[in-house]
């Protein structure tokens, strides 16, 4: 019988066939996910309810963030997946901070593993450390390193992105290098496609760029009007279903609803976007 860490390695690898053809790829997940940040406020005071309530919504899979100390939301990762499988969750991805991976790699890989993730995204990168084209290109390294760290123990490390990355610098953009500089094999991009179309991207136009290479999607709308403000899936400007449509060209495996900030009770507008994505954009 295979070892979790044995079949993960497996597995991932079969992750690292599927780039070289990113058409091969299967069409989008249809488990609708959640980024845990969303309900940030509400996990603060009860983070097993909350979760618990989550999963009775009808979400399959959670991306946790704020992980401290070896622990998601003051559980073990060994306790936090056991609570995560009562619940019918699983648990594919969460973020960190590419300084507290880097501080202790090993142990990061370890209890992301243990905690049921197949990837270690690196939630944004601090101002100071991305004011110049050179910086990204040294991001990029930093990436290139952890990446082939993750990737030894068959796990996938990736980056999430917000608007800054797409800013002009002297000519060059952020998010272009990082693509251009890292590996493939080792890192993977989970585009935040709120974040993407508010910089003035074309998500569909990005994976035909890019095939293969964004294997996690955030899923949020967008308001234009009176200004570019967040909104629940399928009550904004954003076109979910060409970009749905796009999904096995993008290489995405996993995608998560996440909003920034929500007009009422998170949970209202996470249930909103559950329901326009369950309806109209997978099967």
């Amino acid at each position: 019988m295979l070892s979790r860490r044995s079949f993960i390695k497996q597995t991932g690898l079969l992750s690292f066939v599927a780039l070289a053809n990113p058409l091969s790829l299967q069409a989008a997940n249809s488990s609708i996910g959640v980024q845990l940040y969303t309900l940030r406020a509400d996990i603060a005071k009860d983070a097993v309810g909350t979760i618990s309530k989550v999963a009775a919504l009808g979400y399959k899979e959670v991306e946790s963030f704020g992980y401290k100390e070896g622990k998601y939301f003051d559980m073990t990762p060994a306790e936090f997946s056991t609570f995560l499988k009562s619940k019918g969750l699983s648990h594919p991805s969460s973020h960190y901070s590419l300084a507290g991976i880097e501080n202790n790699p090993q142990k990061v890989i370890d209890d992301a593993i243990t905690a049921g993730q197949q990837f270690i995204i690196v939630a944004s990168i601090p101002g100071d450390s991305r004011k110049t084209a050179d910086d990204y290109k040294k991001i990029a390294a930093r990436f290139n390193k952890v990446g082939e760290l993750c990737k030894k123990d068959g796990i996938r490390f990736g980056y999430h992105n917000h608007d800054f990355e797409f800013k002009d610098l002297d000519g060059q953009v952020g998010y272009d290098i990082l693509l251009a500089e890292t590996d493939p094999l080792l890192v993977a991009f989970e585009l935040d496609i709120y974040w993407a179309s508010f910089a003035g991207k074309d998500p569909v136009t990005m994976f035909s760029q890019h095939p293969g290479r964004f294997e996690l999607w955030h899923v949020k709308d967008m308001v234009t009007e009176p200004k570019k403000t967040f909104t629940e899936v399928g009550s904004g400007v954003i076109d979910f279903k060409k970009i749905y449509a796009a999904a096995k060209k993008s290489g995405m495996k996993h995608f998560f609803v996440e909003q920034d900030i929500c007009p009422g009770p998170p949970l209202d507008s996470i249930e909103k976007s559950f329901r326009y994505i369950q309806k109209n954009l997978v099967k």
